[in-house]
């Protein structure tokens, strides 16, 4: 089984009947007479303006005056128009509707817990609360609407409060990695022009602490940033600059607890989230009102299944889009999310399952790569906590290979539960594609497209493909599309409406197998093409993976006079090889007899890290840069410079 593509394994899990009359997919089928799930996929992309009115009164999206029309095309789908005349602030559907009923009133709207184990929660009037005390303290600060806010913050209570708290002001939000360097802080907080930045002193990682503030200070010179509200959220004194720098208990708890909520356009810019290019200043995604929460929400509560009372826990960081994706999905749906801030397995190997347990997590959101981290350990840190809450694994950031997944489908879900694979992206607002309850999972599989996404799988002619590697791409505007690149028009159109005119080209590789699952197979421009034949990396690791000794690989294409490009995999070991040189032919053997003898790698290395960026997607870019002693372009999305160094003393 290692060495079988995940298109030809078996079907491994298989949906409850009985359940799927009561998901909210089929409840919203049976009031709109759409008899399967076919059917909806074929009328979401057939009608789009019916679709996307249809999902906002499903969500219950409030609009304090009606749009026109959903949707407006033009001659341009790149920059559809969207709520067309609609007035609306997003707040006003992710805490005022909830707070009216006494009931949903003191749901639990967010569970945060810290590495060191203490936990924290707030009701969604308890939350309201502290958003409206927190847009007074802005008010006071000067504030102005329009303005972008930074949020330079761990995973906290105070860092969802001051997300909503510059939504609810008519602001925008300029989320930030928290393990991001001055250099990388200091570009994006000039680009967006922002004023005011919400900066942490710090955090805990593996019990040590990390100084934010000081990086922020360092970040500062040079913008027009005019006021820092520093967090105090570790025990650690920081100095204050005069005149610039207030800390949040001086002035958020002190404020009133009532604040009107500013009126907005529905498509008024709410949020700049950045991604990092190859080369050049990174990109800058811009979302609105009515787009990013509304797609967010829509993917939890239509192919995820996400129901008001629900728990979904996602590790990630509000400087990556799974962090703002969480909190507007959550609290669009009335559902709770949890919010972690630490290490995944710290103290333990068991922490991630433990909290689980501790929070009654129904959905639990993860990468392959930490599923491939933790598997290391056993099962028994798994087998040690009661995860009988669980309803669904989400699982997003990087391609599966299937031994992990199959790891934590029998011993996370005990083979009865779905993994819910999830691929899109920043400038999508969530998925393109997406599990769901209705249908069969083969390992690594997706369902198929998430509702309302045209989709389709073309070769290098733009044709449609079934049964082969070609470029994802969408056909029709969607209501959470980013609205561009702030300040970068050009840049948002070559990057994804110039190869194939009038059509967005994703940037992945994937494959639509003969059951119709879907699998995507790593970045287009990871491309690899050996004498003739185009493959993805991930391909060439699910087989490296599977090798007894290897934790994780990566694969490179590299020229050769021969066959146009070579193959070269890097591997990471399990421990220090003894047997390096017959783990190092198992690997080159199993790739050469799973994908074919003219793939037989030319090298394999093996290597003590790969590079990655904070959200643990490998860059292979700066691999082959490495490898082949070319320009380092852009490395401010990397986690680690010293896995470059690994790179270079690889063995």
């Amino acid at each position: 089984m290692p060495d079988t593509p995940p298109q030809e394994l078996p079907v491994a899990w298989h949906p409850d009947p009985e359940s799927i009359a009561q998901l909210n997919l089929s409840r919203f089928m049976r009031k709109h007479g759409i008899a399967s799930l076919d059917d909806l996929q074929r009328k979401s992309v057939a009608d789009i303006e019916w679709f996307w009115d249809a999902v906002l009164k499903d969500l219950g999206i409030r609009f304090r005056k009606p749009y026109s029309s959903v949707v407006e095309v033009g001659d341009n789908p790149a920059f559809a128009e969207w709520c067309v005349g609609g007035r609306m602030n997003i707040v006003d559907s992710l805490l005022d509707r909830w707070v009216e009923d006494e009931r949903s009133s003191d749901t639990t709207a967010i569970i945060w817990e810290g590495e060191a184990g203490q936990t924290r929660s707030l009701t969604y009037r308890e939350l309201n609360e502290e958003v409206s005390k927190c847009a007074n303290a802005l008010r006071a600060l000067g504030a102005q609407r329009g303005e972008a806010i930074g949020l330079y913050m761990p995973m906290s209570i105070e860092i969802v409060v001051a997300f909503l708290a510059t939504v609810k002001l008519g602001c925008v939000v300029l989320p930030l990695f928290s393990g991001y360097g001055p250099e990388a802080v200091a570009t994006r907080l000039a680009d967006a022009d922002a004023k005011i930045l919400f900066a942490a002193n710090g955090f805990l990682r593996r019990g040590k602490p990390v100084n934010m503030k000081q990086v922020a200070d360092v970040a500062l010179d040079g913008t027009n940033v005019r006021t820092v509200v520093v967090v105090s959220h570790i025990e650690l004194d920081v100095p204050l600059k005069t005149g610039r720098d207030v800390r949040w208990e001086d002035v958020v708890p002190r404020a009133s607890a009532e604040a009107a909520t500013v009126d907005t356009a529905a498509d008024d810019v709410l949020m700049i989230i950045y991604t990092s290019g190859t080369t050049g200043r990174p990109k800058g995604a811009v979302h609105t009102h009515c787009g990013f929460p509304v797609k967010a929400a829509q993917d939890m509560f239509h192919a995820m299944d996400v129901r008001p009372g629900d728990v979904m826990y996602w590790m990630s960081d509000m400087g990556w889009m799974m962090g703002p994706w969480l909190v507007f999905g959550t609290l669009a749906i009335g559902a709770t999310m949890v919010v972690y801030d630490g290490a995944p397995d710290y103290p333990s190997a068991g922490r991630t399952w433990e909290s689980c347990e501790k929070h009654g997590v129904t959905h639990l959101g993860l990468s392959p790569v930490l599923v491939r981290a933790l598997k290391q350990h056993g099962p028994e840190p798994v087998h040690g906590a009661d995860l009988s809450s669980l309803r669904a694994v989400c699982s997003t950031g990087s391609p599966w290979d299937p031994e992990s997944w199959l790891w934590l489908f029998e011993n996370v879900l005990g083979r009865s539960k779905p993994i819910l694979n999830y691929s899109g992206g920043t400038e999508i607002s969530g998925g393109i594609l997406c599990g769901n309850f209705f249908r069969p999972l083969k390992p690594c599989s997706f369902s198929g497209p998430v509702p309302g996404m045209d989709v389709d799988v073309v070769d290098e002619s733009g044709a449609s493909v079934r049964g082969l590697v070609g470029e994802l791409i969408i056909r029709q505007p969607w209501i959470g599309m980013t609205r561009g690149f702030w300040n970068d028009e050009q840049r948002y159109l070559d990057s994804y409406w110039r190869k194939l005119p009038g059509v967005w080209l994703h940037g992945d590789f994937a494959l639509v197998d003969d059951d119709t699952l879907w699998y995507v197979l790593g970045r287009s421009d990871d491309t690899i093409k050996v004498a003739g034949k185009r493959l993805g990396p991930a391909e060439v690791e699910a087989v490296a993976n599977a090798v007894e000794g290897v934790a994780e690989s990566a694969a490179i294409g590299v020229p050769d006079e021969m066959k146009g490009e070579a193959l070269v995999v890097y591997c990471v070991p399990q421990a220090t090889p003894e047997d390096a040189e017959h783990i190092r032919s198992t690997v080159s053997d199993r790739v050469a007899d799973a994908l074919g003898k003219p793939l037989r790698p030319r090298e394999v290395f093996f290597t003590a890290s790969l590079p990655k960026t904070r959200n643990a997607k490998i860059m292979r870019r700066l691999i082959r840069a490495v490898h082949l002693r070319e320009d380092l372009g852009n490395v401010t999305a990397l986690e680690r410079e010293s896995s470059l160094d690994d790179i270079r003393s690889a063995y």
